[in-house]
């Protein structure tokens, strides 16, 4: 059967870094747009002339270490910040005292955050506590004295970036606490479905064989018993021990990835259900079916007639071999019904949930697991003395 692998791709960091450099980009072409319209109050524009293209080609050249927290090393964090905080204490020599007076911008202007919010983005509020410091030094080193305006500006800067670094941080935990919450999803789904195909086909061979064992006597019955014991060995395996699905874990800065691989469901087109619970006719089952075919995708009535399968197991194994059992399928606009009633001695209240508690699934998996799967539900009625009656329902659409 052909497989498909479903990746689930959980980032809110990607989009920061996208957002960074854009931001970065539009600011630099800011930083010179100021310079040119403001050229005359330069007293000597040749630290700009210097300066600027060197922002410019940085700028550039750099932005695919802004792509992502991958390929945003320390290293480059460092430079970017050196080449903010060099560029606001080159001011006070390209600008006039007059434009410094009066609150004008630096040479890098808000080109500064973009270093500042990197840092934020790649190591949290930290970082970007760290990063706000020089600049904030710097700031005031380039007006000469704390004035109201440049004070504003640096916490607002130191507010800002602090605020995005801790919003990163929650992002990233949620992250992991959802790729977490995935991976136990997938591990339980591919548990139970384990669990199903061995108690349609292990488990109860195994059983039949400590039975039959029982019966024969002698050296069967030794190795009934020892069936017995691996049954035992075997369920309690498969309702707690099995080792969860692996995941697939990328750089959690990229964001967590889960790969889930399973069956494509629209493989071979729909499926008539008639045919594949037409095998379960004998004797002592009885199937009443619409005369038009009951269609349903592949993996779903496989799934269903499974679940009819290990039905009419039980009638079986507890109502005994001269049993009745029928088996009535419904083709509803929306869904599907199929009713599997048997005229045993019925069900005791409570023990459903005892089996449960002693690993047999074969209702709990191979019944009511296969339902849940599929978006449908299964329900069981049964009065001692009266038989038991399973409805399954599946909807068509949606059937997963």
């Amino acid at each position: 059967m052909p497989k498909r692998e479903r990746v689930m791709r959980m980032s809110v960091e990607q989009p920061l870094w996208r957002a960074l450099t854009g931001y970065r980009v539009l600011t630099m072409l800011y930083a010179v747009g100021l310079f040119v319209s403001g050229y005359d109050d330069f007293d000597r524009p040749v630290v700009a002339f210097v300066y600027y293209p060197v922002l410019c080609i940085w700028t550039l050249v750099t932005l695919p270490r802004v792509a992502s927290a991958a390929n945003c090393t320390k290293r480059f964090l460092t430079a970017d910040l050196t080449i903010a905080v060099v560029g606001i204490l080159l001011t006070p020599l390209a600008v006039t005292s007059e434009r410094i007076d009066s609150g004008g911008p630096t040479l890098p202007s808000i080109w500064t955050a973009g270093s500042v919010l990197a840092f934020a983005i790649k190591g949290g509020w930290r970082w970007a506590a760290f990063a706000s410091t020089p600049v904030a030094v710097a700031n005031l080193i380039q007006r000469g004295a704390p004035a109201h305006d440049t004070v504003h500006n640096v916490i607002l800067v130191w507010v800002a970036s602090i605020a995005i670094g801790y919003v990163v941080e929650v992002a990233r935990a949620s992250e992991r606490t959802l790729a977490r919450a995935l991976e136990i999803e997938a591990a339980t789904r591919e548990r139970e479905r384990l669990a199903r195909d061995i108690h349609d086909s292990v488990l109860q061979v195994l059983a039949m064989v400590q039975r039959r064992g029982a019966v024969i006597g002698g050296e069967a019955a030794e190795l009934g018993r020892l069936a017995g014991e691996q049954e035992v060995a075997l369920r309690t395996l498969v309702s707690g021990g099995l080792t969860p699905v692996s995941r697939v874990s990328e750089d959690l800065t990229q964001g967590a990835v889960v790969r889930v691989v399973d069956e494509d469901p629209d493989d071979d087109g729909p499926v008539d259900l008639r045919t594949l619970l037409a095998r379960y006719a004998a004797a002592r089952v009885s199937l009443a079916e619409p005369g038009a075919p009951v269609e349903l995708p592949p993996a779903a009535a496989r799934e269903l007639a499974a679940a009819v399968g290990a039905a009419l197991d039980n009638v079986r194994r507890h109502a005994g071999a001269d049993a009745q059992a029928w088996i009535l399928v419904e083709d509803e606009p929306d869904e599907v019904i199929v009713t599997v009633r048997d005229d045993g001695p019925g069900i005791p209240e409570g023990r459903l949930a005892q089996a449960e508690g002693e690993g047999r699934l074969g209702v709990a998996q191979s019944i009511r697991g296969r339902l849940r799967d599929l978006g449908g539900r299964a329900e069981l009625i049964s009065t001692p003395g009266q038989g038991t009656e399973v409805e399954l329902t599946v909807p068509k659409k949606g059937s997963r």
